[in-house]
């Protein structure tokens, strides 16, 4: 009996495994050939909130005290203007009103303002048509600045210029 039994699963069935790759292949081809990514972002648009003024960097904490007769105190605020071409990249560049020419000229500028005055914020006005790789090299020059206190600047907020600023 064992000898018949050691006989009958010697002659399984075996499968063709040929055809399951050949399968598998022209499915994965399909796949690939019909896969459409979707487009990568060249161009984010820029649709930011106002800034508002924040309360100076005090030791207490909003709402601590209910008889305060005085308001906080509003920020100082220094304004960068980031104009742009047509193209996307930077056409001038301003501090409060005055122009600047390049990004060298900012970091200089800066260095000499922070230097002379204490400011609690920045605010980046940007342009329409800016694209975002100049906008970051913008950035990087503000995030470098240390403040009076030696400090690094750390409130940097960013608004949409108006289409005719």
């Amino acid at each position: 009996m064992s000898r018949r039994r050691k006989h009958k699963s010697a002659e399984e069935v075996e499968l063709n495994l040929a055809a399951m790759l050949d399968m598998a292949f022209q499915l994965l081809t399909f796949f690939i050939l019909t896969f459409r990514p979707a487009p990568v972002e060249g161009q984010v648009n820029l649709r930011l909130p106002p800034p508002m003024a924040i309360a100076g960097s005090g030791t207490q904490k909003a709402g601590a005290d209910f008889n305060m007769k005085e308001p906080p105190k509003a920020a100082t605020t220094l304004v960068v203007s980031v104009f742009s071409n047509k193209d996307g990249s930077v056409a001038q560049l301003a501090v409060d009103e005055t122009p600047i020419g390049n990004l060298r000229a900012l970091d200089d500028k800066l260095q000499t303002v922070f230097a002379n005055t204490e400011y609690d914020q920045v605010i980046v006005q940007v342009g329409q048509e800016l694209r975002y790789e100049e906008l970051m090299r913008v950035i990087e020059v503000c995030t470098r600045q240390r403040l009076r206190d030696g400090s690094k600047l750390s409130k940097l907020s960013f608004v949409e210029m108006p289409a005719g600023g």
